[in-house]
C-alpha cells in the first residue's frame, strides 16, 4: 500500500523540554481533534467513496496523518525526555506521569483519553467529506493555538508550523474529492433492458 521511510516528515529536534507544552500538544497526538482520530477517520471512509480518485485522496491522507502522528509523539516525547517527576508534576502532568511514565499516550489536553466515538463514518461519502473539511479546519485552528502557547522556541514551533500548513492542503484536497464525488453522483444511470434497449435511470 506506501512505503515507510524511517525518517519524520518533518524534523523535531528540541533542545530545551518543557513539559508544560507537551501537556498541551498532546491534545493533537490523542484529542478528538488530534491526528490519530484523523488517521482512523480517514482510513475508515474510504470504503465508503464511490470511485478510485476520492478512495486514493483518503487513503494519502489517512497515511499521511499517521506520519504527523509520529512527529507530534516526538514532540512530545523531546519535551519531556529526561524532566524529573517533580518538574512534571508542577506542570500539570502528575496523573499522567503516575499511569504512563513519561511515555506518549493518546489523550486531549484536558486529560480525556482517545475515545473512538469521535471517530465520523457514515458510509455517506457527501457526509463524510463535508465532516472531513471541518476535521482539517479544527486541526488547523488547534494548531494556531498550540502555536500561541509556544512563545519563543523555534524547535518547537517550526514542526507545528509545518502540521498546519499541511492541514491547509488536506482542506484543499478534500475539497477536490467533494467536487469529484458529488459530479459522480450526479451523472445519469444508465441499465441494459431485457428488450437489448438502455434505459435512462435516475435514482
Amino acid at each position: 500500500m506506501w512505503t515507510y521511510n524511517k525518517v519524520l516528515e518533518y524534523p523535531v529536534k528540541i533542545k530545551n523540554p518543557n513539559p508544560k507544552l507537551a501537556k498541551f500538544i498532546i491534545s493533537q497526538y490523542g484529542g478528538p481533534d488530534g491526528e490519530l482520530a484523523a488517521s482512523l477517520r480517514y482510513l475508515s471512509q474510504r470504503f465508503g467513496m464511490p470511485d478510485q480518485k476520492s478512495k486514493a485522496i483518503l487513503n494519502d491522507i489517512g497515511t499521511e496523518e499517521l506520519a504527523h502522528l509520529e512527529i507530534v509523539g516526538s514532540i512530545v516525547h523531546q519535551l519531556t525526555d529526561g524532566v524529573c517527576p517533580e518538574e512534571l508534576e508542577k506542570a500539570g502532568l502528575g496523573a499522567y506521569y503516575t499511569d504512563h511514565g513519561v511515555g506518549v499516550y493518546p489523550q486531549a489536553a484536558a486529560g480525556w483519553p482517545f475515545n473512538a466515538a469521535v471517530l465520523a463514518v457514515k458510509g455517506d461519502p457527501i457526509a463524510d467529506l463535508q465532516e472531513d473539511l471541518a476535521a482539517e479546519q479544527k486541526a488547523r485552528a488547534t494548531y494556531e493555538k498550540l502555536i500561541d502557547l509556544c512563545k519563543d522556541d523555534p524547535d518547537v514551533i517550526d514542526p507545528l508550523r509545518f502540521l498546519r500548513e499541511r492541514e491547509v492542503v488536506h482542506f484543499q484536497r478534500f475539497g477536490e474529492a467533494l467536487r469529484t464525488v458529488q459530479d459522480k453522483l450526479a451523472e445519469k444511470k444508465f441499465y441494459a433492458n431485457p428488450m437489448g434497449k438502455s434505459c435512462d435511470c435516475k435514482e
